[in-house]
C-alpha cells in the first residue's frame, strides 16, 4: 500500500512539474519582452516624446493665429483704402463726363458758327476747345478724346476699350492685395485649428499613457500603452501634414 501511495504521488509531482513549462508559457502570454519594467521605461520615453511634440503644436498654431489676425488686419485696412481709392475713381468718372459735355457743347457751337461763316468765333471756341482738353483732363483722357474725334461716326471717349477700367485700376490692385491677405488669414484660421485637434489628441495621449500605471494586469496596461501609441502615431502623421506659419523660421 505504501509503495502504491508513494507511485502516486510520484505521479501527480511529475504532471505538475511537467504542467509548470505550459503555465509559465501561458503567463508570458503576448509580447513576453515587454514586461513591467520596460513598460514603465517605454512609457516614460513616450510621455516625454508626447509632451515635447504637444508644446510644438501649441507654439506653431499660435503663430497661425498671429498670422491670422496679422492678415485680417492688413486686409481691412487695405479694403478701406480700396474703396477709398474706387470712390476717387467714380469722381474723377463724373468730372470727366461733365467736361466732355462741355467739350461736345463747344464742338457743337463750333460747327454752327462755321455753318454760318463765323471763322473769328469759330477759331476763338476752337481757342477755348483746346484749352479745356489740354488743361482740365489727363493724359489718358486726352488719349480717349483724340480715339473719339477720329472715329468715322460719332464716338465718346468713354466707348473706348478698356478707358473705364483706368479709373478703377489703382483701387482694383489694392482691394485685390486686400483679398489675397483675407484667403491667406482665412488659411491661417482653418490651419491654426488643425494644429488645436492635433493638440487635442497629444493630450488624450497623455492621458492615456498617465493611467497605464492604474491597471494591475500587465495585458491590459500593454493594450492601454499600444493604444495610445497608435494615437500618437496618427497625430503626429497629420501634424506633419498641416503647412507651417508662413514666414516661419527657427
Amino acid at each position: 500500500m505504501e509503495n502504491e501511495k508513494t507511485e502516486n504521488e510520484m505521479t501527480e509531482t511529475e504532471k505538475t512539474e511537467d504542467k509548470k513549462p505550459e503555465e509559465k508559457k501561458a503567463k508570458k502570454g503576448f509580447l513576453p519582452w515587454l514586461d513591467e519594467n520596460r513598460l514603465e521605461m517605454f512609457v516614460a520615453i513616450f510621455l516625454g516624446i508626447t509632451a515635447l511634440l504637444t508644446a510644438w503644436a501649441t507654439w506653431i498654431g499660435s503663430l497661425h493665429g498671429g498670422n491670422q489676425a496679422t492678415n485680417y488686419t492688413k486686409s481691412n485696412n487695405l479694403s478701406a483704402d480700396g474703396n477709398s481709392l474706387w470712390n476717387e475713381g467714380s469722381q474723377q468718372y463724373m468730372q470727366d463726363l461733365m467736361i466732355w459735355n462741355n467739350i461736345v457743347s463747344i464742338q457743337t457751337d463750333i460747327e454752327i458758327a462755321e455753318s454760318e461763316g463765323d471763322k473769328e468765333k469759330a477759331d476763338i471756341l476752337e481757342a477755348k476747345l483746346d484749352t479745356l482738353i489740354y488743361d482740365s483732363c489727363s493724359d489718358e483722357f486726352i488719349e480717349a478724346i483724340e480715339w473719339a474725334f477720329d472715329q468715322e461716326e460719332w464716338a465718346s471717349p468713354f466707348d473706348k476699350e478698356g478707358f473705364m477700367d483706368h479709373y478703377y485700376t489703382e483701387a482694383q490692385e489694392v482691394l485685390d492685395e486686400a483679398d489675397e491677405l483675407l484667403v491667406q488669414g482665412q488659411e491661417d484660421n482653418a490651419n491654426g485649428d488643425r494644429y488645436g485637434l492635433v493638440t487635442v489628441i497629444f493630450s488624450l495621449v497623455l492621458f492615456l499613457l498617465g493611467i497605464v500605471g492604474i491597471f494591475k494586469n500587465l495585458p491590459n496596461r500593454r493594450i492601454v500603452f499600444f493604444i495610445s501609441i497608435l494615437f500618437l502615431i496618427i497625430a503626429t502623421v497629420y501634424m506633419f501634414t498641416i503647412p507651417l506659419p508662413s514666414g516661419f523660421t527657427l
